[in-house]
């Protein structure tokens, strides 16, 4: 018998697009007024129909931050079934007459990913004690069974709506591959372990923050996202502050640029793209 793989099962949802802009605030505010007007309601119509108000319980939603601090003004966050479904979402916001005065600062592009390791290993083991080979076409069929059942009965996770608290905090992370210091190389019960305890510390914090975890590896530049939604964002700081005291995070994890924002809806636009009296036209 082969040995056991070390790579964990996933389960795949909605599609995510995170799209950071900065305002070209001189060029916005040589546009007249009336046509600043119109140039709003084109995009605040377009986002409305993307709303999560307006696809509850769908995953193909759409939601607006406002940034705070010099990485960018603006965040639209997608959620879709489908990658051509997301570019579809992120061809409509360039068709809109707004872009002409949005400089994209930033993007970031998943899936949403639950990582499965207390299933993937006893999956293994079950087949394995069968006297299946991995990686035969009865041992794939196995996996797709148990991946196929789960993805049933994780639906809801899978394909979120986009929570509606006040605050977002998002950033991309992976996991080390130096020399010292290898997640990948580091046995698969090791890494259930430290999974479970970094867990753990997440599940305590359940009814102050919502966490949706995507995978990106493979998609862009880092290997997962994080994003993090709560009406405090206090809580942000205490949780990944607990969080780096963790093995998982403190030995293993790496992490990129963070982004706050406020949740803003599409009628909002108007005073994020404010022009003050002195400059109006």
């Amino acid at each position: 018998m082969a040995e056991l793989p070390p790579v964990p099962l996933t389960l795949e949802g909605a599609w995510m697009l995170h799209q950071m802009f900065r305002i070209k605030r001189a060029e916005w505010r040589r546009v007249a007024q009336a046509d600043r007007n119109a140039i709003l309601e084109e995009a605040r119509e377009a986002l409305v129909r993307m709303e999560p108000g307006a696809t509850s319980g769908h995953a193909n939603q759409s939601a607006v931050y406002s940034l705070i601090g010099h990485k960018g003004d603006l965040m639209l966050l997608h959620f879709r079934e489908s990658l051509p479904q997301l570019h579809c979402a992120e061809q409509s916001i360039a068709r809109l007459r707004l872009s002409d005065y949005l400089e994209p600062t930033h993007s970031y592009l998943s899936v949403v990913e639950l990582g499965l390791y207390e299933s993937s290993a006893k999956t293994y083991s079950s087949l394995a004690e069968r006297g299946i080979e991995p990686h035969s076409e009865e041992w794939n069929a196995g996996i797709a069974d148990v991946v196929a059942r789960q993805s049933s009965a994780m639906a809801p996770r899978l394909f979120p709506e986009i929570p509606p608290a006040k605050y977002i905090c998002f950033y991309p992370m992976d996991r080390k591959r130096a020399e010292e210091k290898n997640w990948y190389q580091v046995p698969m019960p090791e890494r259930q372990r430290m999974m479970h305890d970094h867990g753990m510390i997440g599940r305590r914090y359940a009814e102050q923050v919502r966490q949706i975890i995507s995978g990106s590896i493979g998609f862009d530049d880092w290997e997962w996202g994080v994003d993090l939604f709560a009406n405090d964002p206090l809580v942000f700081k205490k949780l990944i502050y607990e969080m780096r005291f963790d093995e998982v995070s403190a030995v293993y994890a790496l992490f990129g640029t963070f982004y706050v924002g406020i949740r803003i809806t599409s009628s909002d636009l108007s005073s994020v793209l404010a022009v003050s009296a002195s400059s109006a036209n």
